[in-house]
């Protein structure tokens, strides 16, 4: 399935896209961006064709003034810096604040000014027609100085509804002034979406162009995208929002959800037209990908178009249909958009499923093999005790090879062994130390790795999961190098069953320095066998996807997977 081309003889209004990761997003419970992170994400948003990056408020922090002292070459996009409205009492060139913002030298410069009148009184404390000569001041003194001027009204669409006269007069002011952009702020995220369409139409309707009105919303009653496709559709051109739907609270306009709607979805694709190229979509779940590691957090499954889930079908008869024709149960093209389609296995799936599952790992096998039939019954007994393929395709995939006898045995695990001691430590204080040994065989070579589990900087213990897993990697013998980019990125355990027989099952995360992520499953009574046996498989993925050599076997033994 294609998605529709737009008819080239149209005229596509432009749209202009601004991000506020580093700004509004950083603003995200647990977010806190280091100079080089700001970098890192602020070249990837210019690389994919982003018209605006704010990289945050210089002055109101250390590492927003260094980053903008270091401010990156961006090819496309305009560095804007951000600030607020000068205050009362003073003037603009003797306002600190908006010197600071000045001085940060970005081409464009957003301010952020009050137009709910509720606001003004009780938050600023001054006359509301004060209020709007400190926009207008504000907005000149930004043109004087050549800079490209933006105005944020803040909490817009509260004050329109309260007092509409007012919160026109504040954005006319700006307009006047000199403002490029007048941008439309549901600051506390309770507008829904028939509301922003018709406040936005209204507004256009008093006399603030379309093409010089930006949309900015929060997700607090999770409809940021679409009250944003709202007032697009109602005449803003200019949207703004985050990577991954950062921000305060609920989170901002997700970005990464409204570029493939608005590039692949109609009537917006014909319509209109962005800064980003549909060449560079598919750049867009590895973008979504990299903020994610910057924060050390796991990806939405869920997420829409670049989640792991996202084109991910389980059901049986769903992966029969998928077979035939991609679009009965695909809304786009999971590549169009850097995705990939799954097809996992577990206790609903069937022939189709498992065809497809073992084709998309290189594995060709006759249409009437028996042991199809072995393999599939194997998942279904496992699933039964515990295991959950779905979310672990390289175990499957290790399974699958094993019964097919296409499954190398690159070492063997001789044995391993976990303790954990407490103890008293200095001062009195009672600490915990867990170490691990793992003899592992390569051939004829014999080799024993010892570890033991504590963080470099604080020394606390972090547990024998912890230990096994620095153990296992640690010498891996004539492996060692195909495992040195290999990472733990997540680990989940779950208790199966109650009562004194519980069964554990872990879930492990990997990925490695060439962006590929996979999942790993193993079960036991005891946690710490179920993490080794998901730990082992990680490995052994690794090595096999990467066509490490087999000991005593030709270098070309082991298959490259794609």
């Amino acid at each position: 399935m294609t998605p529709r081309q737009p008819d080239a003889s149209m005229t596509r209004t432009r749209l202009t896209l601004f991000d506020t990761t580093l700004r509004d997003g950083q603003q995200s419970q647990g977010v806190d961006f280091s100079v080089d992170d700001k970098i890192r994400i602020a070249e990837g948003l210019d690389a994919l064709g982003i018209d605006y990056v704010e990289g945050g408020w210089p002055g109101a922090n250390p590492t927003d003034s260094a980053f903008f002292a270091a401010a990156p070459r961006l090819r496309h996009a305009t560095l804007t810096a951000f600030g607020m409205t000068k205050r009362s009492g003073r003037s603009a060139s003797n306002d600190e604040v908006l010197a600071g913002v000045v001085n940060a030298g970005t081409p464009a410069v957003c301010l952020v000014g009050k137009t709910h009148d509720f606001h003004v009184g009780t938050a600023l404390g001054i006359p509301l027609e004060e209020n709007v000569e400190n926009i207008a001041t504000s907005i000149r003194f930004l043109k004087a100085r050549g800079r490209e001027a933006l105005f944020d009204a803040e909490h817009f669409f509260d004050g329109y509804k309260a007092n509409p006269a007012y919160a026109l007069e504040c954005l006319h002011a700006a307009l006047k002034a000199g403002a490029r952009w007048v941008v439309l702020c549901d600051t506390n995220g309770g507008t829904l979406p028939a509301e922003v369409g018709r406040i936005v139409g209204e507004v256009i309707a008093a006399g603030i162009p379309g093409e010089r009105l930006g949309i900015h919303t929060h997700d607090d009653t999770g409809n940021a995208v679409a009250n944003t496709l709202a007032a697009i559709d109602a005449g803003a051109r200019q949207i703004q929002g985050t990577l991954n739907g950062l921000g305060e609270r609920c989170g901002n306009a997700n970005l990464v959800t409204l570029i493939p709607t608005l590039l692949l979805k109609e009537p917006y694709a014909s319509r209109f037209e962005t800064g980003i190229p549909r060449d560079r979509l598919p750049d867009l779940a590895r973008l979504s990908r990299l903020l994610d590691d910057i924060l050390n957090r796991v990806p939405n499954r869920a997420a829409p178009y670049v989640g792991t889930s996202a084109f991910t079908h389980k059901a049986g008869l769903h992966a029969s249909a998928i077979l035939k024709d991609p679009s009965t149960y695909e809304h786009v093209p999971p590549e169009a958009v850097g995705n990939a389609r799954v097809i996992p296995m577990s206790n609903q799936a069937g022939l189709s499923n498992l065809r497809e599952r073992l084709a998309k790992a290189g594995i060709e096998v006759a249409p009437g093999d028996p042991r199809l039939g072995e393999i599939l019954a194997e998942v279904k007994a496992r699933e039964d005790r515990g295991f959950a393929y779905d979310g672990a395709s390289a175990s499957f995939e290790l399974l699958a090879r094993a019964i097919l006898d296409r499954l190398p045995k690159f070492f063997e695990v001789e044995r391993y062994r976990v303790t954990v001691e407490r103890r008293l430590g200095p001062k009195g204080a009672t600490v915990t130390v867990s170490e691990a040994v793992v003899v592992a065989r390569f051939g004829p070579e014999r080799v024993m790795s010892v570890s033991e589990s504590h963080d470099p900087l604080t020394h606390a213990d972090q547990g024998p999961v912890n230990a096994l897993s620095r153990a296992l990697a640690k010498d891996l013998g004539p492996y060692q190098s195909y495992i040195a980019d290999m990472k733990l990125v997540d680990f989940r355990v779950r208790i199966t069953s109650g009562g004194t027989e519980a069964v554990t099952r872990v879930l492990i995360e990997s990925a490695d320095g060439r962006g590929r992520r996979w999942s790993t499953v193993g079960v036991s009574a005891n946690i710490v066998d179920a993490s080794f046996q998901a730990l082992h498989d990680a490995i052994v993925w690794k090595l096999l996807s990467d066509g490490a050599p087999v000991p005593g076997e030709p270098a070309h033994a082991a298959t490259l997977l794609p």
